[in-house]
């Protein structure tokens, strides 16, 4: 029994695998209001959000109000975007004082790339990381996350990358590996499922598709990955809501055998 009672405690003192954010990118709610937003997630358990602009509108004291009420929900607002760039400076540090005036501590942006030194100087002055997302092969800037590290590689540290998982496969590389290969430069993630690893339109609830959240989730628990694991649910966009319970009962499954 002494044996017994000592393993038990030795078991129940092991410290706990480190839990991964997961959350969801708003733009899957695109149609419901801030409210209806905020409602939703309380029904799906949803702690942490990504946000498009029509859930954290620009208007100052529309923004100050929406900001109260995810704060009042007990949400954590991980990032606002994804906010797309030209090389227009008035316009680039207008996105800079809105992010800054929300309280988000990322931006997601798909910045033009002669717009990036711009983008690297307003990161500077203002301390507010960007994640670049790509968009896959119809995107003729960033198809994958190694296309923005061409590009940043070299700049301000606080500049890294949104990884789309969807996007990326489609752009030939591997998310799971890329974990590994970005590191530190991997800010932020959207999560999808495909059926077809060339087609936009094959998505479906992650676990019925071909992607390996299992081994990308297994992936950023090895690296202790602090982000948001942001489920990008953008097909059914009448009624997503039960395709969006699926795929988080899913990943929540899967999180929790990695945690186990």
């Amino acid at each position: 029994m002494l044996g017994l009672s000592g393993g038990t405690k030795a078991f129940a003192a092991a410290p706990r695998a480190p839990v991964l954010k997961l959350g969801l990118a708003s733009y899957s709610l695109r149609k419901l209001s801030v409210d209806q937003l905020i409602e939703a997630c309380g029904g799906l358990g949803l702690k942490y959000l990504t946000l498009k602009d029509m859930h954290l509108p620009r208007e100052p004291k529309e923004l100050e109000a929406a900001v109260a009420k995810y704060k009042a929900a007990g949400i954590t607002v991980m990032g606002a975007g994804v906010i797309y760039m030209k090389n227009e400076p008035e316009k680039v540090r207008k996105d800079f004082e809105y992010a800054r005036a929300a309280g988000v501590p990322l931006i997601v942006a798909a910045p033009d790339p002669d717009a990036l030194n711009l983008v690297e100087g307003l990161v500077k002055e203002f301390n507010m990381p960007v994640a670049i997302h790509n968009h896959g092969p119809e995107d003729k800037h960033y198809p994958g996350p190694s296309d923005v590290m061409k590009l940043i590689q070299k700049r301000d540290k606080r500049m890294g990358v949104c990884m789309d998982i969807g996007h990326t496969l489609r752009a030939g590389e591997d998310p799971v590996a890329l974990v590994h290969k970005l590191g530190t430069r991997l800010f932020d993630l959207h999560v999808k499922d495909l059926k077809d690893p060339k087609d936009k339109g094959s998505q479906v609830e992650s676990g019925k598709g071909i992607m390996d959240l299992v081994g990308l989730c297994k992936a950023l628990q090895k690296r202790k990955f602090a982000g948001q694991v942001g489920l990008e649910y953008e097909i059914n966009e009448n009624d997503p809501l039960p395709g969006i319970r699926e795929s988080l009962a899913y990943l929540r499954g899967v999180i929790a055998g990695i945690g186990a």
